[in-house]
């Protein structure tokens, strides 16, 4: 028998002698031991700089804005090829290069129309080309110390416990998860009942991981790395078979309910109600949902659609209380208060009474000076929320605990993310199982069930009125994830800290 260090392999060859690592021999460089030798320095780096490239234009397509959806799945699978035939520096700087030239399809947004600080705008490219030097570097080590299994897990485990982080510690929320690329797919979207966006964003990146472990050098005779890549994609179909079949056996939806979403003229336009051109937007929505089709149960009007001091807000709420009842419809409106500096949205009901307040909780940072709220507001299945609110996983999933159906959701966006920020609430209704109604001002106006199918949606810009109006029910789905919570996403972290850990230790020991 021999020593783990020295045991004959069958592939190596008589310029390939064995490592004897601790037992005092030099190494042979990785690089040239391991797929790539014989192409000298420039042929290497060569490859190298192709594999991060491509990698790069992947996620440059196959995320942001309008993701590609089939391109997310390949975008890693070119680094983590190339990433164990040659050096750690050389892979953690393609996997480094390859996200932040990815993660640069964000940049117009931020800078050009959210006007976020440099440093922060910068962030948001570093932060994920760094997770993704750590998952390449974590997976280079694992296979080439044999272990197939762990580095097929390993580059998932940290991705999802990286957006898991940032989504629980940063108030930018679960905007970035890959899970979003995923949003029009709906029987891929599926998983996310059972595990969160967290379980699309580890199928995501397990698929590619595991295809790069079959395509890696064979270290010991005997080695089968394609049945890493078999259970990985034996996976990914069982998931999109699982969500089809979801998807036919949908649950009924109840009660149909008629809604409509109106974005008035708004870009720009933040008059005060107590002056001339406040009161003239006044009239204008309200002669909008006067000429609304007969029997609309209920209207969304955008995030911020008036502006107003706390003294004046019964200029906006008692004329819209009052179409609310003489419509007998419920009525959602966005409204800024800017002596009390909160970002309000207000609910008018069908049948009269006092209307419900709704303070919005998460600001977009750097943009938002509000003060934030504290507190849901849920009437009757109904619940009210704000734009960014729905970008964390935790108040989507609080309301739906506590009885929500139906989420009215007065929203801006900044138009070119309205597909895209649009589908971050598609993703939370599929999550915990609701209708969402989302009427942004610059953005779309969207209506989805709670299997994340888009039943009407149209753009719009912000320069003239538009009106959509859509059929909903008032049933919801049961998740697993509701009650569940972030359970994938904590098993994310303990195998990202265990997986290396463990191949840690058993070098150790067999040393």
């Amino acid at each position: 028998m021999y020593p783990d260090s020295i045991r004959p392999d069958a592939t190596r060859s008589v310029a390939d002698p064995p490592q004897i690592g601790h037992m005092g021999a030099s190494r042979q460089r990785p690089a040239r031991a391991h797929g790539l030798r014989g192409m000298g320095r420039a042929g290497e780096l060569g490859v190298l700089v192709a594999c991060a490239a491509l990698s790069a234009g992947l996620l440059y397509f196959g995320t942001g804005l309008h993701p590609i959806p089939w391109l997310t799945w390949a975008a890693p699978l070119p680094v983590l090829v190339i990433a164990s035939r040659t050096t750690a520096v050389r892979a953690c700087l393609a996997a480094m290069a390859a996200w932040a030239v990815g993660g640069t399809n964000m940049w117009e947004l931020q800078r050009d129309r959210m006007e976020v600080p440099i440093p922060v705008a910068l962030l948001t490219v570093v932060l994920p080309a760094l997770v993704a030097a750590v998952a390449v570097l974590l997976f280079r080590a694992l296979v080439r110390r044999g272990r197939l299994w762990s580095a097929a897990a390993v580059v998932p485990a940290v991705w999802v416990s990286a957006e898991y982080l940032v989504a629980t510690l940063t108030p930018n929320g679960a905007i970035w998860s890959l899970a979003h690329t995923q949003a029009g797919v709906p029987p891929v979207v599926q998983l996310a009942a059972l595990t969160g966006g967290w379980g699309i964003s580890f199928l995501l990146t397990a698929v590619p991981a595991a295809l790069a472990v079959s395509a890696a050098p064979r270290r010991r005779a005997g080695e089968r790395p394609w049945r890493v890549a078999a259970t990985a994609l034996t996976l990914a179909l069982l998931v999109a078979a699982g969500g089809a079949v979801r998807l036919a056996l949908a649950e009924p939806y109840g009660t149909e309910r008629k809604v409509a979403l109106l974005a008035s003229r708004q870009q720009d336009d933040w008059a005060p109600i107590d002056t001339p051109r406040g009161r003239e937007r006044l009239r204008e929505v309200l002669a909008r949902v006067r000429a609304l089709p007969p029997g609309t149960d209920a209207v969304v009007l955008p995030e911020g659609g008036f502006v107003t001091t706390a003294a004046d807000l019964p200029l906006i709420s008692r004329p819209l209380a009052a179409l609310a009842r003489e419509r007998r419809m419920d009525v959602v409106a966005g409204v800024i208060v800017t002596d009390a500096n909160r970002n309000t949205a207000m609910f008018f009901p069908a049948g009269g009474g006092e209307p419900g307040v709704y303070h919005k909780q998460h600001m977009v940072p750097g943009v938002e000076p509000y003060v934030p709220g504290d507190r849901m507001f849920l009437r009757s299945g109904t619940g009210v929320a704000i734009c960014k609110d729905l970008d964390f996983p935790e108040l989507a999933r609080a309301y739906r605990r506590t009885g929500a159906q139906v989420m009215l959701l007065p929203a801006w966006d900044f138009d070119l993310d309205g597909w895209q920020h649009a589908r971050t609430t598609v993703l939370r209704g599929v999550e915990n199982g609701f209708w969402a109604v989302r009427s942004a001002a610059n953005g779309n106006l969207t209506v989805s069930d709670p299997y994340g199918r888009v039943r009407a949606e149209t753009a719009t810009t912000g320069l003239a009125p538009t009106v959509l109006t859509a059929t909903i029910g008032t049933g919801a789905a049961r998740t697993l994830y509701t009650w569940a919570g972030d359970w994938f996403a904590w098993l994310c972290l303990a195998l990202a800290v265990l997986l290396p850990a463990s191949a840690i230790l058993r070098r150790r020991r067999a040393e």
